[in-house]
């Protein structure tokens, strides 16, 4: 299992952000955590970025709990999941080229500087960018380009899991599909798992294998994700799936029952 968390709490000063969750994400899994701004979504991702520590609970990340590990082991852990933010250009330096932005990962990890740029090309490959794109800047790119550079440096430590948060949510809506299927295609082609964090339930329903319903810091249901788009069993859940708009609801189902990916 490539993560598994277990009775996982988290308190901040007069609030208990997590409340005892539990979940795992296999290799080659998509799971996406739904619910309402305030929900704990985003406090389990810090946690599992180890970026913050749970109150009580574990995470384990291939095996190895994240609490425990210290120094090299901890360096290593960190190295296995990484992170797309929401919004591309706020997530990459403007300073910086493509080519910097790629290698920077890898030059931290101790590539020496002047064997960068194979690696580089490569990742941008897998991401459907080209040789060309090594110079240029952010502002010289697309969105959607933006969040592919996002994507391929993200890759450049071949981490186990990613944390996708709100990934295509600052994106056209005609690069959004682009981005998602990029994303499946990665993770069936590198078996990644992913632990994905979004609002919009067509882009959960596009991506996930498995959906977590989060309300006030607890996860009220879990299952498979057309099972759960289909016949919510918690209310909370029905009312999310209701607060979708008509159409929207309406092909989201239609699409659900014909088992599309």
């Amino acid at each position: 299992m490539t993560l598994r968390i277990t009775d996982l709490s988290r308190d901040f000063p007069g609030v208990r952000a997590l409340d005892g969750v539990s979940l795992s994400v296999a290799a080659g899994e998509t799971f996406a955590l739904v619910g309402e701004s305030g929900c704990g979504k985003t406090t389990l991702a810090r946690c599992v970025l180890g970026l913050i520590p749970p109150t009580s609970g574990t995470i384990r990340i291939q095996g190895a709990e994240l609490s425990a590990a210290r120094g090299a082991a901890l360096r290593s852990l960190r190295r296995r999941v990484q992170i797309v933010f929401q919004n591309p250009y706020a997530a990459l330096n403007p300073r910086m080229t493509v080519a910097r932005l790629v290698g920077e990962p890898l030059r931290l990890a101790g590539h020496r500087r002047g064997h960068l740029k194979a690696p580089a090309l490569e990742l941008l490959d897998a991401v459907g960018l080209a040789a060309i794109h090594l110079n240029r800047y952010p502002h010289e790119l697309s969105g959607g380009q933006c969040q592919r550079v996002a994507i391929a440096r993200a890759l450049a430590l071949e981490p186990a899991l990613l944390v996708l948060d709100e990934p295509t949510s600052a994106l056209d809506v005609s690069v959004q599909a682009q981005i998602l299927n990029l994303l499946a295609e990665l993770r069936r082609e590198r078996e990644l798992a992913y632990l994905l964090i979004s609002h919009d339930l067509a882009v959960v329903r596009h991506l996930a294998d498995r959906i977590g319903v989060m309300r006030a810091g607890r996860l009220v249901e879990e299952g498979a994700a057309a099972a759960v788009l289909a016949e919510p069993a918690h209310p909370y859940t029905a009312e999310l799936l209701a607060s979708v708009p008509g159409r929207g609801r309406a092909a989201l189902l239609a699409s659900t029952s014909q088992g599309a990916p």
